[in-house]
């Protein structure tokens, strides 16, 4: 009788101790630790980064970064080839490249191939560099005359605003048709503003349709 008591008393302590155990916590429920720490993003390398996403518009082919001069991106564009050529033989390069700022109205290689036959690889001849850089000179106005001020100067000007660009002689601007700009020479023609608003680093470029001549 009283191993059999003994055995009862054994087996309800052990079983009182079973009960008293806090029930074990599935590991995919357990709430986080003070010591658990969250990783931090990886750092973003700025070298990377820098010219990722440019704001301007591609020009022949090339993205066009407001961080860099107008030489170092119109040497990117497939389109301005021969503008390019044409600044180096004039020996305007380092001046395109100082802190300006400059606007450029940038003639694209078709509007020089419309000009007479001749007349670009006549332009690009050392004795001709005082004419070549005449031309290219018309092509530039001092400051930095993004669309919006184009317009603004239109409209202020009932319909015309006059540029004076670094070679001395004026351009006309007028609104065209279509809600951009037209450009109007010394001689009449008249150019298209196709790519306005390419931001740089000193400067604006408007691309344009035809070679305007002083």
């Amino acid at each position: 009788m009283k191993t059999a008591l003994l055995v009862l008393a054994v087996t309800s302590a052990l079983a009182l101790a079973a009960c008293s155990e806090p029930a074990e916590v599935p590991a995919d429920t357990a709430a986080p630790t003070a010591d658990v720490v969250t990783p931090e993003p990886a750092p973003v390398d700025p070298a990377t980064t820098a010219d990722a996403a440019p704001q301007n518009p591609m020009v022949g082919g090339a993205p066009m970064y407001a961080n860099k001069d107008i030489v170092d991106n119109a040497v990117n564009s497939k389109d301005h080839t021969t503008l390019v050529a044409a600044v180096q033989a004039a020996g305007l390069v380092d001046t395109l490249k100082s802190p300006g700022p400059f606007t450029v109205f940038a003639p694209t290689n078709a509007a020089f191939e419309a000009l007479p036959a001749g007349t670009v690889d006549g332009l690009l001849k050392p004795e001709k560099k005082e004419d070549l850089t005449k031309v290219l000179t018309y092509h530039v106005v001092s400051g930095k005359v993004d669309a919006a001020t184009l317009k603004s100067q239109v409209q202020a000007g009932n319909g015309t605003a006059t540029l004076t660009t670094v070679q001395g002689g004026t351009l006309t601007a007028t609104a065209s048709p279509d809600g951009g700009v037209t450009l109007t020479d010394a001689k009449g023609n008249k150019a298209q503003v196709t790519t306005a608003d390419v931001m740089q680093s000193n400067g604006v470029i408007h691309v344009i349709d035809t070679v305007l001549m002083p």
